[in-house]
């Protein structure tokens, strides 16, 4: 094994470290900023950083189909997604909850992959699948009463915006985002997103901002660890992986968000809950776990 593909092997659980943030950054932001407003101001910073690095290492330009396909996975995969997530949030529904509800996506999408493509999983794939959404309900439910938590319909349906659109999005990557440059691949992304993100702020929300220590570095480090390294490290991954092994890795995300809470904002962490990060990490290794010849 060369040193490159020993490197290659930590790749998705660096991505699972950097996503796994997503959540702490939307807490440390949002009381200072409407959701919209917030990820319009990432995704401009996000596109300074972005064209820096193109000229940096002369990134080649996709042709105008690519550029457009780009832009519709950026719609998707961050405008849809990251919106959903981050109005549920604003909306009062349970961080525990949005994550609950995201985290179907690897079983939605190996569902999609299967019945638009016929991509096959074998017996036990499927069972691991399943294993790591009864994983994530374990790590959820036992860090707080999910039953008691207030549910209103705008946050619930932001929430499966954001499902559908992460599920569909890395599909949609993995069929037309093939050959096409990683940090070019993601400025178009990222300029769609600004683009839908600017509508939205400037038709819904009153642009009221309290530029607080938490809120600048809540933002550069969304900016820097998740619109740009997280990112391209998930483009990688969906370019180099099967559909449903790459989306298995989100159920890594719940279980390592809840001990980032735990340390950062002394959020529960229960025996419960470590029942079920052991069992999602077995539901990921069964998806992950090389057939046998």
């Amino acid at each position: 094994m060369t040193a490159d593909s020993r490197l290659t092997r930590f790749v998705p659980f660096l991505f699972v470290l950097l996503w796994s943030t997503g959540f702490i950054g939307a807490k440390w932001a949002l009381p200072y900023i409407e959701p919209f407003n917030l990820l319009f101001i990432r995704m401009l910073w996000t596109l300074v950083v972005f064209l820096a690095l193109i000229f940096l290492f002369k990134a080649r330009w996709p042709s105008p189909p690519q550029a457009l396909n780009q832009m519709v996975v950026g719609a998707l995969v961050h405008a849809g997604y990251l919106g959903g997530v981050f109005a549920a949030i604003r909306w009062q529904l349970p961080a525990g909850v949005t994550s609950l509800i995201v985290g179907l996506q690897p079983l939605l999408t190996a569902v999609l992959a299967w019945g638009l493509w016929r991509q096959r999983l074998r017996g036990l794939q499927w069972l691991g699948l399943l294993l790591g959404l009864a994983g994530v309900t374990l790590v959820l439910s036992g860090g707080q009463k999910l039953s008691e938590a207030a549910f209103n319909m705008p946050a619930l349906i932001s929430a499966l915006v954001a499902l559908g659109c992460i599920s569909v999005g890395t599909l949609y990557q993995k069929r037309f985002g093939q050959g096409v440059d990683l940090l070019t691949g993601s400025f178009f992304q990222y300029l769609a997103t600004a683009l839908l993100m600017g509508v939205l702020t400037y038709s819904l929300e009153s642009g009221r901002i309290d530029w607080q220590p938490e809120l600048v570095g809540a933002l550069v480090w969304l900016v820097v660890g998740l619109s740009v390294s997280a990112i391209l490290l998930l483009m990688y991954m969906i370019r180099e992986g099967e559909s449903a092994r790459v989306a298995s890795y989100f159920y890594l995300v719940p279980p390592a968000t809840a001990f980032e809470a735990w340390l950062l904002f002394d959020e529960r962490l229960t025996g419960l809950s470590l029942l079920g990060v052991a069992v999602t990490v077995a539901g990921v290794f069964l998806v992950l776990r090389p057939q046998r010849r």
